[in-house]
């Protein structure tokens, strides 16, 4: 990503890894590196929170959500680590908020930060904000799809759980309008990265 190589390190690994983790995941790009952005952890740092948890690491991962992943051998120091590992584990819980807590896109990927009404609106909002910045900086370096538009879904067919996402022409009027109006006044749009040839780019 030769785009990236005047930003400082941290700034570089994290828009790397949060670019890979989101197309292994396959989420919207944008909604990892608003979060990331959000986030703004360092490697080993542990802050507490007023409810006895902490938040750790780069995506500064909630320790309340490390019963989870111990089933799979995943220990805070792992959460904690320098490298993409973070982004992935955060990727990997976006995606599940995604696929199948309630609400739209926003308020789904903002249960990353609080499923509490007045909290998860609070970074809803400034999450849409950085979303939509990271949105328009994705475009002019990727071939981008709006994850929004008739027909587009969040993740693969052959992902999909047994509680699908709804897409956006399924959802009822009201949300749709909600998020249009949501998208009108922030810019933001979910984007999801293709990757094709120039020739593939060209039509020949």
């Amino acid at each position: 990503m030769p785009f990236i190589v005047d930003l400082p390190p941290m700034e570089q690994e994290r828009v790397v890894c949060a670019i890979s983790a989101a197309v292994k995941y396959e989420i919207p790009a944008n909604i990892v590196l608003a979060v990331a952005e959000k986030e703004g952890g360092k490697p080993g740092q542990w802050v507490r929170n007023t409810n006895g948890t902490h938040d750790v690491g780069p995506m500064q991962f909630n320790t309340a959500y490390l019963g989870d992943l111990a089933r799979y051998g995943i220990t805070a120091d792992d959460v904690a680590a320098a490298g993409c590992y973070s982004y992935d584990l955060a990727a990997w819980r976006l995606r599940g908020h995604i696929l199948n807590d309630s609400g739209d896109i926003w308020t789904r990927a903002a249960n990353y930060h609080s499923r509490t009404p007045r909290f998860n609106a609070i970074y809803r909002a400034d999450l849409m904000q950085k979303a939509g910045q990271w949105a328009a900086w994705l475009d002019e370096h990727f071939v981008t799809r709006d994850v929004l538009e008739e027909g587009g879904q969040p993740v693969t067919t052959a992902q999909r759980p047994a509680q699908p996402v709804q897409t956006r022409a399924a959802q009822p009027v009201q949300e749709r309008a909600a998020a249009a109006q949501g998208a009108t006044l922030t810019g933001y749009v979910p984007r999801r990265i293709s990757f094709r040839t120039e020739s593939e780019g060209s039509g020949q």
